[in-house]
């Protein structure tokens, strides 16, 4: 276990398993650092994993200031783990929350990420959702400033692209659960305002998505409805992303599914470190169906 203190004087913990390649998980909203042990169980025979609380999160420091949440500082957050546990260059995998940190890390710190897999990112990112999605995470904000993670959770983990995880794993559900209710409820709520609610779209961020080189692999589930549309975009958009879909799956993809999503993610990083994953050529994208025209 480490601590690590960012720039603004945030503690952060974080823990490691392995040796080899590092490889660094990044949580969803709904999750913390323990919702990636199936990960760390499988990749940590290979590769130096490291999974850690975002601020906002115990055993992480819960900042009261509003300001000190939003999507600029989970990047920061994610730059200071690798900065204070002395690594150079990571692969990153982000799931929902954590799948925007990662994304954004490829944006603004190239020479960081090995690679990036960008799992169940979407929410809110087509421009006709937006709206609704802000005046959703706002409400569900106010929810846990004053019910409290405990109460939100009964709801919360029940969502449209939750109960796929609930129906197929009660038992592994029933741990999600436990551990959302478990949350801060003061470090939620300024997530969900600060970070959730105020990230830029991602369809507004399409000219700077085109010049990725980084090797992607964006995962979605089916049933994650909310992110299907914005994962086919990031896999048009980007020209060194590969789309997996998982069928008949929600949003917490990594736990519903941990066989299915490891074997995806580790054939992706087989395939990176060969140096095989490379851009799209660009003749495969034509108006032409068969090409004689």
């Amino acid at each position: 276990m480490a601590a690590i203190v960012t720039d603004d004087g945030v503690k952060l913990h974080a823990e490691e398993a392995g040796q080899g390649e590092p490889l660094v998980f990044i949580h969803e909203f709904a999750g913390d650092h323990r919702s990636w042990e199936p990960q760390i169980r499988y990749f940590s025979a290979a590769y130096r994993c490291v999974t850690y609380a975002a601020r906002g999160y115990a055993p992480s420091d819960v900042p009261t200031d509003p300001a000190a949440y939003s999507q600029a500082r989970a990047v920061a957050d994610t730059i200071a783990v690798l900065d204070g546990l002395g690594i150079d260059r990571a692969h990153l995998v982000g799931l929902s929350m954590g799948g925007f940190t990662a994304l954004h890390a490829v944006l603004s710190h190239p020479d960081r990420v090995r690679s990036a897999v960008v799992a169940g990112a979407g929410y809110g990112a087509q421009p006709e959702r937006a709206e609704a999605f802000r005046a959703e995470s706002m409400l569900t904000a106010g929810a846990f400033a004053t019910e409290g993670a405990a109460k939100v959770a009964e709801r919360y983990a029940v969502g449209p692209a939750r109960v796929q995880f609930q129906n197929k794993n009660p038992r592994g559900w029933a741990e999600f659960a436990a551990a959302l209710a478990g949350h801060s409820d003061l470090g939620s709520a300024l997530t969900m305002r600060g970070v959730q609610a105020a990230r830029p779209s991602l369809y507004a961020l399409t000219d700077e998505l085109a010049q990725v080189r980084t090797p992607v692999l964006v995962v979605v589930g089916d049933e994650d409805d909310g992110c299907l549309e914005p994962a086919l975009m990031l896999k048009r958009t980007i020209p060194t992303a590969g789309l997996a879909v998982l069928p008949r799956t929600g949003h917490t993809a990594n736990l519903e599914e941990p066989d299915v999503f490891n074997r995806a993610v580790d054939g992706f990083l087989a395939a990176v470190a060969r140096d095989v994953w490379r851009p799209r050529d660009p003749r495969s994208i034509s108006d032409s169906t068969m090409g004689l025209r």
